[in-house]
């Protein structure tokens, strides 16, 4: 590696793959291998390390599936002390843990192999309770190849994974080819041919495409650079000096990554993180003087007794297939300025990051067919492109679909056909909101004056029929709150009183409620209320530039609407503090999805009102295109294993200060709150009849006096009402007197 370097295949081990890695990645060279399974190199340590194999966190997966299969709570696992044995059972204990199984027991073996460790090892084994073991060991530390009947005798029973590679004309082609040139060796020494051989002629393969086929289209000149971080290693025995910075080394990762080929081992294909897809192993059981595969395990389907390809080649055939000429789909994204959660071009490449980039990509791995693409952006980067245009493109054979934030609406779906929703987001309004402190007065805020007016005017009411006006207000307070009350003599203000202390006990407990509401929740508020009265004020209405929205707004409104298009989230929280009088904006309109964005760290705003559009996003095809079901049928898939949730939190979760704005008017305590339960009617009733009895019962005793008929004035009559009101009165102290003097 003195020499220029623009690649690295290899190496074989883990261990050493730890090494080279750092190497790679100071150089900024790719490292591809077909044999580092470690599950721990990753692409977030190792940027430039490609695993063309597949990783034993897919084994391990699949060892936890035929524990739990069997029923067993808990294994013993050996393994060697190093980053490969102690990386691989650390995957293996998280497994276990998914199916409720646990690892027991850990025996560690020196990478230095002796008799005596092993012996040591197993001895404490034996003396465990468990009696599933789980061997994790390198190739060369098992039996001879083929192994002697002695050594057969003594792993019966055994069960063992291998990877698995689908049959294929390809493969029976290489298969045959390396059988001729291996048949012309002299020698006796075996050198046969397994799955590891078989990645490593597709690593090579893969190499060769990305750099003919993507890198070399991209790069007219290869360059390197000096490191000067590897200077101060000048004159040491590795010459690290001597290595050198490959300039292009980001360009052709991307490439290879990219590449999307079939090998001998199946399709050559990267998911997001980095890793073969469709990982599959044949499990295999020792039993008599050979060996036998009694069942398969894949990543999509499990246990099974059929290998992987035979179970979807049980579906039911399509009858068309995508062009062998080496065309790629390609798949119109737009370049967002705004929310970049949803879709983010990594730098100025054809990479793309995203919520609905991952929905895609996870969508194609659910098809039972290879479906090559490519990402193609489309916009300037500056601003927001316009997504009816974006779309228009399908229609001119420019784009074969498009990726991104693409809301379903009518007349989109006269240009395209779209597949299922994969989020249902609805249009909202954003207004900025002010907090509601509470005050001195804010005793009075659980009920509207004319609730309180009521209930003044119904207690006066009441006290009306004790005909003692002096303890009108004293007895209207005191049937409200605790205290002493006011003797009730009439029959008929105590029959109406029963039904106004149940009047007051809902009065009461209604006005707890709200007042300790206001009193102990912040609340918010805003002048708007939601998208009818945002339409009534006629201000300045804010939406992102290239959606539907404009146009919405525009013929969802009788009167002429003032629309402001904006571009990011700073020019929306910009637009919204300046207000329509700094020539900003009353209130914003956009998608639910991406307003949770904008509030989640903005808490001077809030949404207003109730979503008041049903929408969904999804990815758009041309007419008539088979793609859009078969991509509708994986999306309801993702949903309904959890995948789709769990790219939802990872790109969309967030702690968000946002909430509704809490409404004044919702808080207080209106009239009709209490007319809907016809509480205050039936009250109101019974009093009427209360006062009218009462009042024939006067007017009766009053006209069978003669000298008092004769005068007939008002002043008379209300005379005669004091006189029998104090008899009344003069008769209870009467009575009080006399129970006292029995005493």
């Amino acid at each position: 590696m003195e020499n220029d370097t623009v690649a690295i295949i290899g190496p074989q081990h883990s261990v050493m793959a730890h090494v080279i890695s750092h190497i790679a990645n100071e150089i900024q060279v790719p490292l591809l291998s077909f044999a580092a399974t470690d599950p721990s190199l990753n692409s977030l340590q190792f940027p430039y390390f490609v695993r063309t194999t597949q990783s034993d966190l897919f084994q391990m997966a699949a060892v936890a599936d035929i524990v739990s299969y069997y029923e067993w709570q808990a294994v013993i696992a050996i393994y060697p002390d190093d980053d490969h044995g102690r990386n691989g059972i650390a995957a293996l204990g998280d497994k276990l843990a998914d199916k409720r199984c646990k690892i027991s027991y850990k025996a560690p073996l020196s990478p230095k192999l002796n008799r005596e460790s092993i012996t040591n090892s197993l001895v404490n084994v034996a003396l465990m309770d468990s009696r599933v073991i789980i061997l994790h060991l390198y190739a060369d530390w098992g039996l001879e190849n083929p192994p002697s009947l002695q050594g057969m005798d003594s792993i019966q029973g055994v069960l063992t994974l291998r990877m698995h590679t689908p049959d294929s004309e390809l493969k029976r082609n290489f298969v045959s080819r390396w059988s001729n040139l291996t048949a012309t060796r002299t020698d006796n020494d075996p050198f046969g041919l397994n799955a590891y051989g078989l990645y490593a002629y597709d690593t090579v393969s893969l190499l060769a495409h990305a750099l003919h086929d993507a890198f070399l289209s991209q790069t007219e000149n290869i360059s390197f650079s000096n490191n000067p971080s590897l200077s101060e290693f000048h004159g040491g025995t590795l010459h690290l000096d001597a290595l050198s910075i490959f300039d292009g080394g980001k360009v052709l990762l991307d490439s290879v990554l990219q590449v999307n080929i079939s090998g001998v081992t199946g399709s050559i294909k990267f998911n997001s993180d980095g890793n073969l897809i469709h990982p599959a192993y044949e499990v295999i059981n020792i039993i008599g003087k050979g060996m036998r595969i009694i069942g398969y395990w894949s990543n999509s389907s499990g246990l099974s007794v059929l290998p992987p390809e035979k179970l979807q080649t049980t579906q039911k055939p399509r009858g068309w297939v995508f062009s062998s000429h080496g065309r790629q789909l390609r798949v119109g994204v737009p370049i967002l300025v705004s929310f970049r959660e949803f879709v983010k071009r990594v730098g100025g490449s054809d990479i793309f990051h995203g919520y609905c980039i991952d929905i895609f990509n996870a969508a194609v791995e659910l098809l039972p067919y290879a479906l090559p693409y490519k990402f193609v952006p489309y916009g300037d980067g500056h601003s927001n492109p316009v997504k009816t245009d974006l779309l228009h493109m399908i229609t001119t054979g420019e784009f074969d679909a498009v990726v991104g934030d693409i809301t379903i609406t009518t007349n989109r779906t006269k240009m395209v056909d779209f597949t299922q929703p994969y989020i249902e987001s609805g249009l909202v309004v954003v207004a900025p909101v002010k907090k509601l402190n509470s005050s001195a007065w804010a005793f009075l805020r659980p009920f509207t004056p004319m609730m309180w007016g009521v209930t003044g005017q119904m207690t006066n009411l009441e006290a009306i029929l004790e005909n003692n006006l002096v303890t009108i207000v004293w007895f209207s307070f005191s049937t409200l709150v605790p205290s002493p009350r006011e003797n009730v003599n009439s029959t008929l203000g105590r029959f109406v009183l029963n039904i106004w202390l149940f009047v007051v006990l809902v009065l009461t407990s209604s006005y707890t409620a709200s007042l300790t509401s206001i009193l102990t929740v912040e609340k918010l508020s805003s002048p708007i209320k939601g998208i009818e009265s945002l339409m009534a004020n006629n201000d300045p209405i804010g939406y992102q530039h290239g959606t539907f929205i404009d146009t919405y707004l525009t013929k969802s409104s009788t009167s002429k609407v003032q629309t402001c298009s904006l571009n990011s989230e700073e020019e929306y929280e910009k637009a919204l503090k300046d207000g329509p009088q700094k020539g900003g904006v009353s209130a914003i309109v956009d998608m639910h999805a991406n307003m949770e964005l904008f509030l989640s760290t903005r808490c001077d705003f809030s949404i207003v009102g109730q979503e008041f559009t049903k929408m969904g996003w999804g990815f758009a095809f041309p007419r008539d295109s088979p793609l859009a079901i078969d991509m509708s049928i994986a999306i309801l898939k993702l949903s309904e294993n959890g995948e789709l949730q769990k790219i939802h939190d990872k790109w969309l979760a967030r702690k968000a200060c946002m909430s509704e704005a809490a409404k004044e008017e919702v808080d207080r305590l209106p009239l009709k709150s209490f007319a809907l339960s016809n509480m205050w009617l039936g009250y109101f009733l019974s009093l009427l009849y209360a006062l009218l009895f009462y009042v024939i019962k006067m007017v009766r005793q009053y006209m069978r006096l003669p000298a008092r008929s004769q005068s007939g004035s008002v002043q008379s009559f209300l005379s005669f009402v004091k006189e029998k009101e104090d008899d009344v009165h003069e008769e209870k102290e009467g009575e009080g007197q006399c129970r006292v003097r029995r005493r």
